[in-house]
Order: structure tokens, then C-alpha cells, then sequence
């Protein structure tokens, strides 16, 4: 079954509190976080916090990631052995900007003896990282089969870059859609980065139907307050969702079969109409069975 992810809230791992309150909360993942909300010297308390929140469970059917330091960092060895012996189902390494960084993530997880099942998520943050999109992401068939996707980091692109962040970010268009024709040639997903301004409810709704229509399958979050609109936004509408059970059923009836093209309330609809309709119910399907 398809994993929906539209929502993916940022947690601090040293916030014990935070913890307890991401098992009632109506993200479909949570990301358990020891990289930037965490202070230097509370890494080793939010590792401690983290292990010990994944083995008591109770998220339901939440994915769980957890948000190692980057690789460069002096963190990061400590990072993927807890992540190891903790399974979450993904781990999302931050400033990912090589294969020679997938190779990396790849020894430590085999040196670590991690699970099979745990997936790796890019997060894209560098000037590298956005020219090398496309090598990143066919690292996922001959470097490292975890590798599930990318996540868009506009703020420390921004930082790099000098790139002022903007309402619509309408100068970084390029760089967003360059990287999701990287992630959808390979056949992965990308998920947008946060937006930080938490009290700007309208300018949130904007990005997030932005995000949705560039492509992206789902928006990091930094405030719980921000759930809700996204899972709202990033969830297919009942009419499209209805559309999309009528061409399927349309397309399996006998005397459509052999066609590549068919005539449905007087619109031409094609085969390539037929599996977008069907991602739609599998989503449609994967929310209505989490009970978001």
C-alpha cells in the first residue's frame, strides 16, 4: 500500500515533551529531529530520547524518521548506530551533496547492521546538491537501493546561494523543478521543505498548494499548528478521487480492453490517464485507511 506523505513534522529529539505529544498528533510522519533543533550538547540526551521513544511506541501508523547531522559533523558516526538499533522506518541525512556522501551513508548503515527495511531520504541544501540532482538520484539503483527520495531544503539554499526567499519563491522555481525531474526519472518522490514563518496562515496555504502543484508528494512542517492545512491541500479532492474510479472502471470493461484511448463524458482520456487515476485511489485509499 502507498505510504501518504503529505505531512512530515519536525520534532526535536532533546524536547521530551515533544516526543509524547507527536503520538497524538495527525501528521503522517514525524521526524525525530537531532540535527538543527538540537544544541550541541544536547545530542546525546535527544539520541537517549529518541531510542527510547521508538522502542515504546505508540504512533500508530505514523512513518517515523529520524534526522541524523550531516556527515561532516562529529555527530554523525554516534547518530547512525542509535538509528541502527532503533529502526525507524527512514533515517534523513542532512546536506547530502554527493554519491561519494550516498556511498558514505550506505557503509555506515552496513557497518551498523541496520535493518534491510530502514529507507534513506536526501535532504538537498547545497548548490552541489541541486547541479548533481540527477546523479543523487540514480544512486539509487547502483549505489544505494535504500535511497527512497530527496527533501528540498530552501533555506540553507538560500543561505548558500545568496537567493533571497521570496512569497513564491519564483526565483527558485528552477532549482525546485529540476530537482523533481531528477527524483521522478528514477522513479523516487521529493518532499518540499518547511515554511518558517509558522504564524502567516495564508502564506503557508499558498506555498503548500504551490508545493503541490510542482509535484512534490508532501511538505515538512515546524509547528504542529500546520498539520491540518497540509494534510487538507495535499489530499486529493472527493471529485477527483470519484474521476479517477470512473476512468478505471471505464477502462476495465471488455469491450475497452484492447484500446489505448476512450471517449468518457465527452473527453478523450488515455491509458497514461489510467495510472495517474490509479496513484490517486492508492493515496485516496492509504489516507481513509489511517483514518486521517
Amino acid at each position: 500500500m502507498t505510504h501518504p506523505r503529505r505531512s512530515l513534522l519536525f520534532m526535536p529529539g532533546s524536547n521530551s515533551r515533544a516526543l509524547e505529544k507527536a503520538r497524538i498528533l495527525a501528521a503522517d510522519c514525524i521526524i525525530l529531529d537531532i540535527e538543527d533543533s538540537v544544541a550541541a550538547e544536547a545530542k546525546g540526551l535527544a539520541r537517549d530520547q529518541i531510542a527510547k521513544a521508538i522502542e515504546a511506541g505508540g504512533f500508530g501508523k505514523r512513518e517515523i524518521w529520524i534526522r541524523t547531522n550531516a556527515l561532516d559533523t562529529p555527530f554523525w558516526a554516534d547518530d547512525v548506530k542509535m538509528a541502527a538499533k532503533a529502526k525507524p522506518h527512514a533515517i534523513l541525512v542532512p546536506k547530502v551533496s554527493s554519491v561519494d556522501d550516498i556511498r558514505t551513508i550506505k557503509s555506515a548503515l552496513h557497518a551498523a547492521n541496520a535493518d534491510p527495511s530502514i529507507r534513506v531520504w536526501a535532504m538537498i541544501e547545497t548548490a552541489r546538491a541541486v547541479l548533481h540532482a540527477e546523479e543523487l538520484a540514480a544512486s539509487s539503483r547502483d549505489v544505494e537501493p535504500r535511497l527512497s527520495g530527496f527533501v528540498f531544503g530552501p533555506n540553507d539554499i538560500s543561505r548558500e546561494t545568496r537567493i533571497r526567499m521570496q512569497p513564491g519563491r519564483a526565483i527558485m522555481l528552477p532549482m525546485i523543478t529540476h530537482c523533481i525531474l531528477a527524483t521522478r526519472a528514477y522513479g523516487l518522490e521529493i518532499l518540499d521543505g518547511p515554511y518558517s514563518d509558522f504564524s502567516n496562515v495564508d502564506g503557508f496555504n499558498q506555498e503548500c498548494t504551490q508545493a503541490r502543484d510542482l509535484g512534490f508528494d508532501g511538505k515538512t512542517l515546524i509547528h504542529p499548528g500546520q498539520i491540518e492545512a497540509c494534510n487538507v491541500i495535499f489530499t486529493p479532492p472527493a471529485e477527483e478521487v470519484e474521476r479517477a474510479r470512473k476512468v478505471i472502471a471505464a477502462f476495465e470493461k471488455p469491450e475497452n480492453a484492447a484500446r489505448g484511448a476512450i471517449s468518457l463524458d465527452g473527453q478523450m482520456v488515455e491509458r497514461l490517464h489510467a495510472d495517474m487515476a490509479r496513484r490517486t485511489i492508492a493515496i485516496a485509499d492509504s489516507i481513509a485507511a489511517m483514518g486521517r
